[in-house]
């Protein structure tokens, strides 16, 4: 019989009923056992590690109770310069706009959430490492209290790295927190045990990864499933590494990224299977260091169901409701084509200047440009429709109403739409139109290794491997570029277009200070329209055609400024966002909790 743990939260939470209801609390349940009497055996210590991993999936990976986005991935995506929040109109989906256009404050859901899941997720981390650092009460250390403790170290050194890039000087909690009385919580530079730095707790990070790994798995090969669904060696170093090149550490973040690569556990899939690493087919592939499973987490149907990134794939999808589908109601006998192409709330959008420097550096036929971006003339004109419309020409197509944008248009969208991160319905999720997608949610993979080694390569004057480890994901991604000579901008334009929505871009921007962009986020946020169902209107201000004119273009674009209209202060401001602000009720629940940076004044 499975034995199922009442976490030491929801004993606290138990007690605050117990005066109500006392003779409710006193019903024996069967099948459970509390905390004095759990965490006694090599299974106990499966069971607490596989509820680490539950812990990363439902808190950091999604959201505990099904939020329709993850807020992980809008703290470390949205504030880059690459991309807009966008969605129906100005107004929607205001929680993102808050974080692109940076105006969010120290009660923004997203920040809020995204805080304190890390360290909800850390907790089940620390439970493990706590109760079991020193083995088995009756027996001491064995190979599977090791294991699962240097498991569970390393997950919670990940952790407190994002923490540190995105609030700075966080807390280090590296032990479970007591409750009665509250412990005491500090700002890592303000700890009066043993303050750090910056820097100083992201090298604390690297070497909890290092001092675990002598008891971690490695995975078995590059086909090895299994050893991508959870902690291993390679992760380790992966995360070591990426902690020692933030904190400015070159030579020691070399030499544990090249540990990773040396292993030959993990290459770059092919260039034809490039799009696969971020759908279900590509799940555990060998270009993955670390990426999270749902049934690794122990998870039945049911709790699937709202761990996955439930309704997330709607808001990175395309604004369906205002696309034309070939003539109202008439989508012939299978109406599922056209949601396989067009559907979701649009939320994301993509700047035009970073679409067209994304075509000059990779070209027109590069197979990651092709499976990231996709032009609006593709979209409207190459959708297959199920409906006669399907068989015009394209000049007939140009010229048809029968599809396109409608009059409302598409908020915060250029000519390019995103379809990296764009929901696959029969591979990616129960049917087209479902809510979750359940291929895994990754971590890390090796082409961010590859190109945090090139950095590192290049900060310690090895140019040739700098120029090796580029030189690899150019020639994968099929780019048209293959550099001669690597130098940081170089890097820089790589990292940005390989690792596209994948949590990197905002914490380089900061460390390289590449901010200029970001200053004037919000300022002017594009619509895209179709000149057949909405003409150009004598208050358009900034209208860009699609060819340059309007005799050759059906679409354009019109500059918006609503945020900036409706009084707020927009943009990155130096002194202030180079970190996010600590959750205001976490300061005021911890009297020795000082506000980080600029925040320090703020409501």
């Amino acid at each position: 019989m499975k034995k199922i743990l009442i976490p030491a939260v929801l004993l606290l939470a138990a007690a605050s009923f117990s005066a109500c209801n006392p003779d409710r609390l006193e019903i024996p349940q069967k099948g459970v056992v509390l905390p004095e009497e759990f965490y006694q055996t090599d299974e106990d210590c499966e069971a607490a590690m596989v509820a680490a991993y539950r812990g990363l999936i439902a808190n950091v990976c999604n959201e505990e109770g099904g939020s329709i986005y993850a807020p992980f991935r809008a703290c470390f995506d949205l504030p880059g310069d690459d991309l807009y929040a966008a969605g129906s109109n100005y107004g929607d989906n205001d929680f993102m706009r808050d974080m692109n256009e940076f105006t969010f404050s120290p009660n923004t859901a997203v920040l809020v959430n995204c805080y304190n899941n890390l360290f909800y997720a850390m907790y089940y981390s620390n439970i493990v490492i706590d109760k079991f650092k020193n083995g088995l009460p009756e027996g001491g250390p064995t190979a599977t209290t090791k294991r699962c403790v240097a498991e569970a170290r390393v997950l919670r050194a990940w952790m407190q790295m994002m923490l540190t890039l995105g609030w700075g000087r966080p807390p280090l909690v590296d032990h479970v927190l007591q409750f009665f009385p509250l412990e005491e919580i500090y700002r890592c530079d303000e700890n009066p045990e043993k303050p750090m730095s910056h820097e100083e707790m992201l090298e604390w990070c690297a070497k909890e990864c290092e001092a675990a790994v002598n008891d971690l798995d490695e995975r078995q090969g590059m086909n090895d499933k299994n050893g991508a669904v959870k902690v291993t060696k390679g992760f380790a170093y992966a995360v070591a590494g990426k902690a020692y090149l933030y904190a400015g550490k070159n030579a020691e973040a070399k030499a544990a990224l090249k540990k990773v690569i040396d292993s030959g556990n993990y290459d770059l899939v092919p260039t034809d299977r490039w799009a696969e690493n971020f759908h279900a087919n590509g799940d555990c592939n060998e270009e993955k260091i670390f990426e999270t499973n749902l049934v690794n987490a122990g998870l039945d149907w049911g709790q699937i169901t709202f761990s996955g990134t439930w309704m997330e794939s709607n808001i990175w999808g395309w604004r369906g409701d205002h696309f034309v589908y070939g003539g109202e109601g008439e989508v012939g006998d299978n109406p599922w084509k056209i949601r396989t192409s067009i559907d979701g709330w649009g939320g994301l959008g993509v700047p035009q200047y970073f679409a067209e420097e994304w075509l000059a550096n990779d070209g027109p036929e590069s197979v990651r440009f092709k499976n990231s971006l996709i032009h609006i003339d593709d979209v409207v004109y190459n959708t297959h429709y199920g409906h006669a419309v399907d068989n015009m020409t394209l000049e007939q197509k140009k010229a048809s109403k029968a599809f396109g944008i409608k009059v409302d248009g598409l908020y915060g969208q250029s000519f390019y739409l995103a379809q990296k991160q764009a929901i696959r319905p029969f591979e990616d999720a129960w049917y087209p139109g479902a809510n979750q997608r359940f291929n895994n949610f990754v971590i890390m993979r090796y082409a961010e290794v590859l190109l945090l080694y090139a950095e590192a390569c290049l900060n310690t004057d090895d140019a040739a491997q700098a120029k090796w480890a580029v030189n690899k994901i150019q020639e994968r991604a099929g780019s048209k570029t293959v550099s001669s000579t690597v130098t940081l901008d170089v890097i820089k334009k790589e990292k940005k277009f390989e690792l596209w929505l994948e949590m990197c871009r905002w914490p380089d921007q900061l460390r390289w200070g590449d901010l200029e962009k970001s200053k004037l986020a919000g300022s002017d946020v594009p619509i895209l329209y179709d000149k057949l169902h909405r003409a150009p209107q004598s208050g358009d201000q900034g209208i860009i055609w699609e060819n340059g004119s309007e005799a050759n273009s059906r679409f354009y674009t019109v500059s918006t400024h609503a945020a900036k209209d409706n009084g707020l202060d927009v943009g990155f401001k130096a002194g202030k966002h180079e970190v996010f602000p600590f959750p205001d009720i976490s300061v005021r629940q911890n009297p020795t909790l000082n506000q980080i940076g600029g925040w320090a004044a703020a409501e």
